[in-house]
């Protein structure tokens, strides 16, 4: 298994960061966003719109995860997270991850009411590479 620091420095690699929620029939969604804005222990930052279905999903149930992958011409390696996702609304934290072009998504800048964070956390998850899957709890690992 990776180490901690090995696992968040594959994850930064990545441009894509794929979340997958549970809609109201319990059924899993996936979405394809782009990749986390802040990492801080087993915590994930991501930028949304409040009326995002997936936001609207996540305040319903928190049950979340994020994926990431590198393919390679040989090689494939992937790590999925499991956890919950907060809806957040706070002024720092919105203005901590804020990027300068964010103005596309939110018309009226960072205080936009349409601009959340999403903040997964991390409790468990699965690494493949080398054609092995291993599971791991974000605790055990150093």
């Amino acid at each position: 298994m990776k180490t901690k620091e090995q696992l968040i420095s594959f994850i930064q690699k990545q441009k894509t960061a794929f979340l997958g929620s549970v809609d109201e029939d319990g059924f899993p969604n996936m979405k394809a966003m782009f990749a986390p804005r802040k990492i801080e222990g087993n915590c994930f930052y991501f930028s949304s719109n409040t009326s995002s279905m997936r936001a609207q999903q996540y305040l319903k149930n928190p049950k979340a995860s994020i994926y990431f992958y590198q393919r390679g011409r040989f090689k494939y390696e992937g790590i999925m997270l499991t956890g919950t996702m907060e809806v957040l609304q706070d002024d720092d934290i919105k203005r901590e991850i804020w990027c300068t072009g964010d103005t596309m998504y939110y018309k009226q800048g960072v205080t936009d009411p349409d601009y959340c964070v999403l903040k997964f956390t991390a409790i468990k998850g699965r690494h493949y590479c080398n054609l092995k899957t291993e599971s791991f709890n974000i605790g055990d690992i150093e």
